[in-house]
């Protein structure tokens, strides 16, 4: 149904399958039969874990049992015996500027010598942080996907779904650099032994660069540059409906949680653009 209907990626129906068989584990039973009591004993069992972790595994519960019920498989709904987590979605970490161009910096300076693992990180910093990529997108990337006329790259995202996104001048530079350098006939844009690259792997490579930078490496992710592009774009003047699209958001409430604004620059954006600041001026 997460696949069929509502278009979930691979990722979270493996996520919801893992939560599903250690709720069955603790219950002790067929889920799909447990009683209220049965599913208020989890909250006892996952008291270790983390809000949001705690967070996602409930909405598991409480989707399965709705599927159990819209399919006649019983009638009562025991998902009121669930415990409630109160959570607030955090907000991802920051980059300044100045750690951006600390990162380019080193990545442009290794890939002087068009060595093919220098490019490639150059390569994948151009492209998480000028289109804002998501790390599965980015490594599964086919060679296809490359733009040839329009500044376009073609991205599956989650659920499936295409998008199109921007590819900036300096990214599509950085992929006329690369494609020469492939050395493959893998269809994909960024090859491996075994496939493509893996998202670990990209991982590994960007704490790798974050420490030629003189920057923490834990401080650093694919998330990290994604949110870092969101939040300045919208820092400097982005629209949020735009952003949202750019981001392949399906929910705008998405795109503010991942969009960071000081709140100075809020205050200063009311008082100089809300329509009584202007009465108030020319007055």
């Amino acid at each position: 149904m997460l696949a069929a209907e509502r278009g979930a990626a691979r990722n979270t129906i493996l996520a919801y399958g893992r939560d599903l068989e250690q709720a069955e584990e603790l219950v002790g039973g067929t889920l799909d039969q447990a009683s209220p009591a049965q599913l208020a004993r989890l909250g006892q069992g996952w008291s270790s874990l983390a809000p949001s972790t705690l967070a996602r595994k409930i909405s598991a519960l409480r989707q399965f049992f709705g599927f159990v019920i819209d399919e006649g498989l019983r009638e009562d709904d025991p998902t009121h015996a669930l415990p409630r987590p109160a959570t607030r979605r955090p907000l991802p970490r920051i980059l300044s500027h100045a750690e951006v161009e600390a990162l380019f910096a080193a990545a442009e300076e290794a890939a002087t010598a068009d060595s093919p693992a220098a490019v490639r990180m150059l390569t994948f910093l151009e492209l998480l942080y000028g289109s804002g990529l998501r790390a599965t997108e980015l490594v599964a990337l086919p060679l296809s996907a490359v733009p040839r006329d329009a500044p376009f790259l073609t991205v599956i995202g989650k659920g499936g779904q295409a998008r199109m996104v921007p590819v900036s001048q300096r990214a599509s530079a950085a992929l006329q650099r690369w494609l020469p350098l492939r050395d493959s006939d893998s269809p994909w844009l960024f090859p491996s032994r075994t496939g493509h690259l893996s998202r670990v792997r990209l991982f590994q490579l960007l704490r790798e660069l974050a420490v030629r930078a003189d920057l923490p490496p834990e401080k650093l992710s694919p998330h990290v540059l994604r949110h870092a592009f969101a939040t300045h774009l919208l820092e400097g003047g982005a629209d949020l409906r735009a952003l949202q699209t750019l981001l392949g958001h399906a929910d705008i409430s998405t795109t503010q949680i991942y969009t960071h604004v000081d709140a100075a620059r809020l205050v200063r954006l009311v008082n100089e653009r809300h329509p009584l600041a202007q009465q108030r001026a020319s007055d």
